[in-house]
């Protein structure tokens, strides 16, 4: 699959909508996620399709960003999903960097049913 095309994947990751509440301040940390995934989507959008280190770049500041995101939420369900995302979003990065886009498009076309799925509570 062409680098590319994953940005309009990337896109349709902000649908991680809802925000429910599942307990602490889960609310606001999914608002949080879902406008970092909408950040990250501008990143790549900006990216050169064949600058794959741009975009591991790019990958892995996000990964970092959603592990705060993890330690920062109060549910452990929340904190869960939150930490095997930054887990998977870090292994992609590193396949980026040879490369191969397969395990960056099945983060992000997982996501709104592994992370929207505990935010919608």
């Amino acid at each position: 699959m062409p680098i590319r095309t994953l940005a309009g994947v990337a896109l349709g990751v902000v649908l991680l909508s809802g925000c429910g509440v599942l307990s602490g301040n889960s609310g606001e940390v999914c608002a949080s996620v879902t406008a970092e995934y909408r950040r990250y989507a501008a990143e790549l959008e900006q990216a050169p399709a064949a600058d794959e280190g741009k975009w591991r770049q790019a990958t892995e500041r996000f990964a970092g960003r959603v592990d705060a995101l993890a330690k920062k939420a109060d549910d452990p369900q929340l904190t869960d999903a939150l930490r095997k995302q930054t887990a998977r979003l870090r292994a992609a990065a590193t396949g980026l960097g040879e490369g191969d886009v397969a395990e960056l498009d099945a983060v992000l076309r997982d996501a709104p049913a592994k992370i929207g799925a505990v935010c919608d509570g």
